[in-house]
């Protein structure tokens, strides 16, 4: 994740703001909040002003994952290109859904707000629609595991990485 943050704030960062790039990661998949407050910390943006900036991006896409995409997934299916694609994209979120369908609401609070490889707003989202967990308790559950995920990426972003590289 790191390697890809530093190529999205070396590449975009002479031609946009440090803010609108913090904001751009924050959205992408993968990097999400987590690679916002990092390339933030990298850009030496305030924690003040990358906080809010991260948490906006990384919600925007959210609401559009849990109503649209199973609906666009199954459009997509149809597509010979595509299927394929979306076949492999289910089976890897589902087969991260063991913690969310066990513990469905802190399930999905952990699965998001810890910052492990594959977990995510993003993919938590992607598995709560695909179980079709209620959109109120899911909608929720991302909210608060972003709060946690941002607690302990501002950690490591601005205390830890900061404290050594800074």
């Amino acid at each position: 994740m790191e390697s890809l943050v530093q190529w999205f704030t070396a590449n975009l960062s002479p031609y946009i703001s440090e803010h609108v790039v913090v904001f751009l990661i924050s959205m992408f998949p993968i990097l999400e909040l987590r690679g916002g407050l990092l390339a933030a910390s990298l850009l030496k943006v305030p924690p003040v002003e990358a906080i809010p900036i991260c948490v906006i991006g990384n919600i925007i896409p959210i609401p559009f994952i849990l109503l649209f995409i199973r609906q666009v997934f199954k459009w997509l299916k149809k597509v010979k290109f595509f299927r394929p694609i979306i076949i492999r994209l289910e089976e890897k979120a589902m087969g991260k859904s063991d913690q969310i369908q066990k513990y469905e609401f802190w399930g999905l609070v952990a699965f998001v707000g810890i910052p492990l490889p594959g977990t995510g707003a993003w993919t938590g989202a992607l598995i709560a629609s695909l179980l079709g967990v209620d959109i109120k308790k899911s909608s929720g559950a991302i909210l608060l595991g972003i709060a946690l995920a941002t607690v302990i990426m501002y950690i490591f972003s601005y205390i830890i990485v900061g404290n050594v590289v800074g």
